[in-house]
């Protein structure tokens, strides 16, 4: 379902702006991750100074890119969807579709990791938990605090589709949605 077809309401619009500004701001995240490849590719041929932290934090900034960048991608509408029989599919249905795959898979999911990260997370913290590479980066637990932190953005982002489905499915208007070329407008 296109997110232009669908209305938002005040929580998913807010919730919205809130994804879209972590997503902006961590769009940034690329290009440090990038000139620290860089340096690390220089000094390691050029100067055969390898460094063991730059390559933990190329992992690590990897992982916040990715963990934080799915709520984005999703709020965006941006994720990987297999469209080949959805785009040809009426708007309801497509909503209808959404609805039950945010409520039986994706939430259920996103609850699955919650609550097995967050202890993961403290059991690192509790033993100051740090690389076992020498050279290597402390504070493991930050690392690993990206987790449950980059799926509680994406339930959030769950949340506000989820809202705006519902809008659409029981709220909204069901005759302008009448075309299945999908022109409904916010």
């Amino acid at each position: 379902m296109s997110k232009s077809l669908l209305p938002h309401t005040p929580v998913s619009a807010a919730i919205d702006r809130v994804i879209a500004l972590v997503g902006r701001w961590l769009s940034y995240i690329w290009g440090v991750l990038l000139a620290i490849i860089v340096v690390n590719v220089v000094a390691r041929y050029l100067f055969d100074e390898g460094r063991i932290e730059l390559e933990e934090l190329q992992w690590h900034l990897y992982s916040i890119g990715f963990l934080f960048g799915m709520s984005y991608a999703y709020q965006a509408d941006a994720h990987i969807r297999v469209d080949l029989l959805h785009e040809r599919m009426h708007p309801r249905t497509q909503a209808w579709i959404e609805l039950y795959g945010i409520l039986l898979f994706l939430l259920p999911f996103i609850a699955l990791i919650l609550i097995y990260s967050v202890p993961f997370v403290l059991s690192s913290y509790d033993l100051s938990e740090v690389s076992a590479s020498p050279g290597g980066l402390p504070l493991r637990w930050l690392i690993k605090a990206a987790l449950p932190a980059g799926f509680a953005l994406l339930l959030l982002s769950a949340i506000s589709r989820l809202l705006r489905v519902w809008h659409f499915l029981f709220f909204a208007d069901p005759t302008a949605d009448a075309s299945p070329s999908g022109s409904i407008s916010d």
